[in-house]
């Protein structure tokens, strides 16, 4: 085909077309993403040119810029690219398999339960059990509340509108089980477990980062390679299993990534808003609703957001550091609405 490239893996044992419009533009924000980075991580208080910033990550930088750029605001950066990245493909991946555009991990609920079963750990089990932990018991969280919302949900089938009202009052319910337990925790200092509560990088470190790594490299590949399975679905079950497409275990299987995709992300930047519902959209618009060419485009974008979002907050009310989530929740929420608006005659 004209306007793909054949892609095989393993001596041809997988193979795979991919769009080439999708992959000139994934190009181009990966470019964008690294430009971003480098030009965040010399921003702040004490400011370094992005020669030193390339100088320092590659370890021939001065002493003091080492330990700014290595330190502090580096991991930093690699945390909101990965869970940036994280959210907008669980949103992606949302999205697709429940064939509903308003579909987010937010708006389900399941950030919510993330946040809850962190927040839990934080409280009641951090110094007991190793915080390596954390990423497994926010997937836990993520999800039994995605169970409750399909079973909530459930008359005859599952209605988007319905799915989408039983995600917010989930999404309400989880909010206020994380704000009662940070008000009665036995703990004196509740800071830590408030990060859940509007989504922040703030003071992440690189075992930050080597927790969200493993789950945000192998599994957002993982369902890429399920990426026909979703296109397929969008025609709808009956012409999916007519098409050989085992259509429930699939579903499954992606339902458990994107659910551990956004626990992972939520297990060490809280429950920021909006990503998974904004970067979809916007790659869509781009590169059309093929899965394969969505899910990589929405990945980059949502890493951008969150890095920009991040440099917003470092930058623009200096000395204070403003949470991520605020600012993602500024844009976040309108346009919500404006979705919800556009599709209020759609059943």
């Amino acid at each position: 085909m004209k306007g793909h490239v054949p892609v095989r893996l393993r001596r041809g044992e997988i193979s795979f077309l991919v769009e080439k419009k999708a992959l000139k533009i994934s190009l181009l924000l990966l470019v964008v993403c690294v430009v971003i980075a480098i030009v965040s991580t010399g921003m702040g208080e004490m400011y370094i040119s992005p020669i030193d910033v390339v100088k320092s990550v590659i370890g021939i930088g001065a002493d003091d810029h080492a330990m700014v750029v290595q330190k502090l605001r580096l991991p930093r950066i690699v945390i909101a690219m990965l869970v940036g990245a994280a959210l907008a493909a669980a949103g992606a991946i949302m999205q697709g398999i429940i064939r509903n555009p308003l579909a987010s991990p937010d708006m389900m609920g399941v950030t919510g339960g993330a946040s809850v079963a962190a927040v839990t750990f934080l409280t009641y089990f951090n110094g007991m059990i190793s915080i390596r932990w954390l990423p497994v018991s926010a997937m836990l969280g993520a999800a039994v509340v995605s169970v409750i919302l399909y079973m909530l949900a459930w008359k005859k089938g599952v209605t988007p509108i319905r799915l989408i009202l039983v995600g917010i009052g989930m999404s309400s319910l989880m909010s206020a089980a994380t704000t009662m337990m940070i008000v009665f925790s036995p703990r004196n200092d509740p800071g830590t477990a408030y990060l859940w509560l509007t989504g922040s990088v703030y003071a992440s470190n690189w075992e930050n980062v080597m927790t969200v790594l493993p789950w945000t490299v192998i599994l957002i590949p993982l369902a890429f390679l399920l990426a026909r399975h979703v296109n397929v679905g969008q025609l709808g079950d009956d012409v999916a299993a007519s098409a050989g497409s085992a259509v429930e275990i699939n579903r499954l299987v992606l339902l458990l990534i994107s659910v551990a995709l956004a626990g992972a992300a939520v297990s060490v930047a809280g429950a920021i808003g909006f990503i998974g519902l904004i970067a979809p959209h916007m790659a869509r618009k781009w590169v059309g609703s093929s899965f394969d060419s969505l899910l990589p485009v929405s990945a980059l974008l949502g890493g951008a957001i969150v890095m920009l979002a991040d440099l917003a907050g470092r930058t623009f009310f200096l000395p204070l550091d403003v949470p991520v989530g605020v600012f993602t929740a500024a844009v976040g929420a309108p346009f919500f609405i404006y979705l919800l608006y556009t599709k209020r005659n759609s059943r």
